[in-house]
C-alpha cells in the first residue's frame, strides 16, 4: 500500500530497542486511520496509550483530505496504526510528508480478503473495475471493509497488542490483559449478532446500503447486502446503475433500505422512491459517530446495525 515506506511488521518491531526504550508509562504516541482502528486500539492500550485519529467520526476514509495537523501528529507518533487493504488513499503522501519515523502497522495483516468483485451486490458498468477514473484513489482489488465481521476485528486488536507491546515492552502484561478482556467481549458480540441474524427468514435477507461496505458482514452473518456505489465512496453511481438495481430490488424482494453515515442520503431516498421501500434508518459502516450518538464504539456500532437492521426488516 504505502510505496514510499517501508512497512515493519509487528516481529520485526520487537528488535527496534530505541521505541521499547522510548515509551513510559500513559505516554506511547499512538495515531489511528481513522475512528474506528482508534477504538479497538484504547480498548487495547488503556491509560498508557495517546492516541490521535486522523479521519475524524462520521468521516470518510476513502476520500479524505489530509490537513497540516496530521503530518504533526505523525511526526511525533511511536506506532501508526493503519487499515491497509489499500483503503487509505491518502496514507502515503501523509506519511512521507510527515517524516515520521514511526512503525507503520497495518490492523488488518492476516485477514483473509475479499475480492472487490466478491461483495454482495456489487455494481459497475460493464468492463470497468469499480475505482476506474479515480487516480490517486487506488483502492485495489481487495474489499477494505474487513472490521464488518468481528471475527476480523479480533485478528485486528492481536494485531494492535503486538505492536504496542513491542514499541512498549514495559507495558506489554498491560496491553496483553486488556486484549485478552476485550477479545471476550468480542466473541460474546459475534455470538449475539449470530443469533439475531438466524431469526431474520431467508426470503428477507436482502436488504439495500449505500454502498460495498458490508461484504465481511454479508459472508459472516448471511445478510445480502445490494448497493448502487462500488467498494468505495468514489465511485459514483451512474443511472444506469441506479435501474439496474431498482430491477434487482424488485427480482431479489429487498426488505428494506438504508442510508450510511458516512454517505449523501439522497441516493438512497431516490431509490427508496422508484421501488417503494421505506428508509430503515443510518447503519455505521466506515465511521463510528460522536460519543452521544448511536454507535461512539465498535461494539455500539454492531449492537445499533444489527438492532436497526433487524427492527426493519422484521418490523419490530
Amino acid at each position: 500500500m504505502f510505496r514510499t515506506v517501508r512497512l515493519i511488521t509487528c516481529a520485526s518491531i520487537l528488535a527496534l530497542g530505541g521505541f521499547a526504550s522510548g515509551a513510559s508509562a500513559a505516554d506511547l504516541k499512538v495515531v489511528a486511520s481513522f475512528s474506528i482502528i482508534a477504538d479497538l486500539a484504547k480498548n487495547v492500550g488503556g491509560s498508557r496509550v495517546q492516541i490521535s485519529t486522523l479521519v475524524p467520526v462520521d468521516g470518510d476514509a476513502h476520500v479524505y483530505e489530509p490537513r497540516p495537523a496530521d503530518a504533526a501528529a505523525l511526526k511525533k507518533a511511536q506506532v501508526v496504526l493503519v487499515n491497509g487493504l489499500h483503503l487509505e488513499g491518502f496514507m502515503s503522501r501523509l506519511i512521507e510528508t510527515s517524516g515520521t519515523e514511526a512503525p507503520v502497522i497495518e490492523v488488518s495483516k492476516g485477514v483473509e480478503p475479499l475480492k472487490a468483485d466478491e461483495a454482495e451486490g456489487h455494481h459497475d458498468e460493464a468492463g470497468k473495475t469499480p475505482e476506474a477514473g479515480h487516480a490517486g484513489h487506488d483502492h485495489g482489488a481487495f474489499d477494505p471493509h474487513a472490521w464488518q465481521s468481528i471475527a476480523n476485528g479480533e485478528i485486528y486488536v492481536k494485531n494492535i497488542a503486538d505492536a504496542f507491546c513491542a514499541a512498549d515492552k514495559a507495558g506489554c502484561a498491560t496491553y496483553t490483559a486488556n486484549a485478552t478482556d476485550y477479545l471476550a467481549k468480542l466473541k460474546a458480540l459475534d455470538t449475539e449478532v449470530k443469533a439475531a441474524i438466524a431469526g431474520i427468514p431467508q426470503e428477507k435477507r436482502t436488504i439495500i446500503t449505500s454502498h460495498d461496505a458490508f461484504g465481511y458482514f454479508s459472508h459472516a452473518y448471511g445478510l445480502n447486502f445490494i448497493a448502487p456505489e462500488g467498494i468505495s465512496t468514489e465511485a459514483e453511481a451512474s443511472a444506469a446503475d441506479v435501474a439496474k438495481l431498482v430491477d434487482q430490488v424488485k427480482q431479489d424482494k429487498a426488505s428494506a433500505i438504508f442510508v450510511e453515515n458516512i454517505t449523501n442520503p439522497r441516493l438512497a431516498e431516490q431509490i427508496a422512491r422508484e421501488t417503494g421501500l421505506k428508509i430503515g434508518g443510518t447503519l455505521y459502516s466506515d465511521a463510528l459517530s460522536a460519543k452521544d450518538g448511536p454507535a461512539s464504539t465498535y461494539i455500539d456500532m454492531f449492537h445499533h446495525n444489527v438492532k436497526t437492521m433487524t427492527a426493519a426488516i422484521l418490523g419490530s
